[in-house]
């Protein structure tokens, strides 16, 4: 049993009310990306994995997560530098991004309902909230950087 408490089982099932064929790979990547809720990129994802499965191609991580992400199962981050993060947290969140040191973290949202203008008509598929900042990690040596040149 995965530490998410879902067995590989509970994931094949996830995968097929999806109509996801539940694969050996399929199955280990959302097994990673709800055990380590960091917000891993396709390489960090491959690396974490490449022991496991010795045969696994950086082009199946990418075609997984595609089809993982078209399916709802996972949502992709865009970062900067082109870089995509992938969240298989799918309860409804934002993402605060630290600029300082690049940490994503998950951030609650007390509404139950954002109202949106401007797009009368519209079809809502996908909802995303990233905030940018400084994480209190950076903030913190910051002060102390401060302290020193004074």
């Amino acid at each position: 049993m995965a530490e998410n408490g879902l067995t590989a089982k509970d994931i094949g099932d996830r995968l097929k009310s999806k109509n996801i064929k539940p694969s050996m790979i399929r199955i280990k990547v959302m097994q990673y990306l709800l055990d380590n809720r960091t917000h891993p990129d396709a390489d960090t994802i491959y690396r974490a994995l490449i022991r496991e499965i010795p045969t696994l191609s950086k082009t199946s991580i990418y075609n997984t997560m595609k089809v993982l992400s078209k399916g709802g199962l996972v949502l992709e981050i865009p970062g900067g530098n082109n870089q995509v993060r992938y969240d298989g947290y799918m309860h409804r969140h934002g993402h605060f991004t630290c600029a300082t040191c690049g940490k994503l973290l998950d951030v609650d949202l007390a509404c139950a309902s954002c109202r949106v203008s401007g797009i009368d008509g519209a079809k809502i598929l996908e909802e995303q909230l990233n905030i940018k900042g400084i994480c209190p990690e950076c903030t913190g040596k910051e002060g102390k950087n401060d302290k020193k040149r004074k």
